[in-house]
C-alpha cells in the first residue's frame, strides 16, 4: 500500500500553522516508527450503555495494523464484539500516535502464530500458540481509518492526520 494521504487536522484555537508552513506535515514513516516502538498501547472501547472504557495492552504494529490480544471474557473484548469501533494510542504522550479504526477478531492460526513470534521477540517472552487459543484469548487486528500524531516540542508545526479512505466501512 502507498502512504496514506496526510493533512493538517482541524484544531481551532491552538495556533496550528498550515500544512506547508513550519516544519510541514510529518511523514508517514514517523508515525509508523512510533507505532512499532511503543511498548504498550491504550485501547479505548465503549460499554453497551455508552460509557468509555480504556485499558493498556501489549501489542505490535504489523502489516499496517495494530495487533493485540485479550481474554474473550475481558470487558474490552466484550465491548469490541458489540461495537468494533475503537481508538488505540501509543504510550508516549510527548509524541503520541492515535489510531482510529475497526477491531476485528482474527482466528487464522497462521496469523496468530506469526503474532506470537513477534510478541515473543518484542517483549522477550515465551508465549505459546496454545495460550492464544481463539476460544480463550481473542486476537484483535485494528486497521486504521485515520491516524493522528504530533510532536509536542513542535506543537504548532507538526500535527498531522493520515486518512485511509478505503477503510471507512463501519463508521457512523
Amino acid at each position: 500500500m502507498s502512504d496514506p494521504q496526510a493533512t493538517r487536522p482541524y484544531m481551532p484555537g491552538n495556533g496550528i500553522v498550515g500544512p506547508a508552513e513550519g516544519r510541514g506535515l510529518l511523514p508517514w514513516s514517523w508515525a509508523e516508527e512510533h507505532l512499532v516502538a511503543s511498548h504498550n498501547y491504550w485501547v479505548a472501547t465503549v460499554w453497551p450503555d455508552g460509557r468509555p472504557h480504556v485499558m493498556p495492552v501489549e501489542g505490535i504494529w504489523h502489516h499496517e495494523s495494530l495487533w493485540f490480544t485479550s481474554s474473550v471474557r475481558s470487558r474490552k473484548a466484550r465491548n469490541l464484539r458489540a461495537d468494533p469501533r475503537t481508538v488505540v494510542t501509543t504510550d508516549n504522550p510527548i509524541e503520541p500516535v492515535v489510531v482510529e479504526g475497526l477491531a476485528e477478531v482474527v482466528r487464522d492460526l497462521g496469523a496468530i502464530a506469526e503474532l506470537v513470534a513477534r510478541i515473543n521477540d518484542k517483549y522477550s517472552s515465551d508465549m505459546t500458540l496454545a495460550f492464544l487459543d481463539p476460544d480463550v484469548n481473542a486476537t484483535f487486528r485494528v486497521r486504521p481509518h485515520w491516524v493522528f500524531s504530533l510532536n509536542d516540542k513542535e506543537f504548532t508545526d507538526s500535527p498531522t492526520r493520515w486518512e485511509f479512505p478505503d477503510r471507512r466501512s463501519g463508521r457512523p
